[in-house]
């Protein structure tokens, strides 16, 4: 039940159409805060404590350090319930086609979260490009640079840890290696630089990175990224340089359309990025995490489709799998 848990919570707990049926954490002395939190709701000490003695429940949601989330989620799996996996889904192509082969032979529906899609600029970026309105891509640029230091990296905990954490691919950037591959396809001819160069000491792997690739469906593209800027964020972009024209999106989490100029065609007025709602003030990616949970509701009630399944999370998996396998 940490932060990411806690929101999963809170919008559970505020759908109308939900009901937050029981909390699950190692940590017993958290049960005293979260009763007070979330009144009324059972709190157990293991998902296998759960799965043997808990309430009845449709969906388990699973927001645990990255390297817990294939077995749990195969667990809830094998148990009956639908399986809602923040990011990243696992930390191997193999543990997410586990998911995957999982999920078909239990019939069971599961939910990547991959929040960023919704918002107004990531979701107007995939349509202009699916209409064809940009002719062929020429040229992807994604930037992400961030900071992450020791007031984030503490020590004994889960993050900076190859086997928990997995890296900065998957911890901080996965959402943005999922909108790549949404918006563009499948990538190939992949090179690699990576270095470390200010958390020796804090994890276990490199904080910043340089990939080009090839797009499977024609023109080429770079990531860079790093979390050793100094002190705050500085950057998430996206640039798009094609055919029939140019356009930038930016912002913490590519939430701002920065430069549109594409042939005959106007960029229309987007929807808010944060829409007010009956959930609550949730800011930045929190509020499209309400839109995952109404996704979520309404697919098991098969009123709609899941809008990320285990296939997709799979294979933001497995391209972060190819990167890292250019780390020397």
């Amino acid at each position: 039940m940490g932060h990411i848990g806690r929101r999963h919570a809170a919008l559970v707990a505020r759908h109308e159409q939900a009901e937050l049926a029981a909390l699950i954490d190692v940590r017993a002395d958290l049960q005293p805060g979260l009763a007070a939190e979330f009144p009324g709701v059972p709190f157990f000490a293991s998902l296998e404590e759960f799965l043997h003695a808990g309430p009845a429940a449709d969906v388990l949601t699973v927001a645990t350090p990255n390297g817990l989330h294939a077995p749990q989620a195969v667990a809830g799996l094998r148990h009956g319930l639908h399986v809602v996996v923040e990011k990243p889904i696992a930390l191997t192509k193999a543990d997410a086609e586990t998911i995957v082969h999982t999920a078909l032979q239990t019939g069971r529906l599961v939910f990547g979260v991959m929040q960023n899609r919704y918002s107004p600029p990531a979701a107007w970026l995939k349509q202009v490009v699916d209409a064809g309105r940009l002719g062929q891509v020429f040229l992807v640029q994604l930037n992400c640079f961030w900071n992450r230091d020791a007031r984030y990296y503490q020590p004994g905990g889960w993050k900076g840890t190859q086997a928990l954490d997995g890296g900065t691919l998957f911890t901080q950037f996965s959402h943005f290696v999922d909108l790549l591959y949404w918006v563009f396809g499948d990538i190939a001819n992949l090179t690699g630089r990576f270095r470390d160069f200010t958390h020796a000491g804090l994890t276990e792997f490199e904080d910043s990175g340089l990939v080009t690739f090839d797009l499977v469906r024609g023109g080429s593209g770079t990531l860079s990224y790093s979390t050793a800027v100094w002190d705050r964020n500085l950057e998430s972009s996206l640039t798009v340089v094609a055919e029939r024209g140019s356009l930038r999106i930016a912002g913490q989490y590519l939430d701002k359309v920065e430069f549109c100029h594409v042939q005959d065609y106007q960029l229309p007025a987007l929807p808010p990025t944060n829409p007010a709602n009956h959930y609550g003030a949730f800011q930045g990616s929190a509020a499209n995490h309400v839109q995952v949970i109404d996704n979520v509701v309404a697919t098991v009630q098969r009123r709609e489709t899941a809008t990320t399944n285990a296939l997709e999370g799979l294979k933001v998996v497995e391209i972060i799998e190819r990167i890292y396998a250019l780390r020397p």
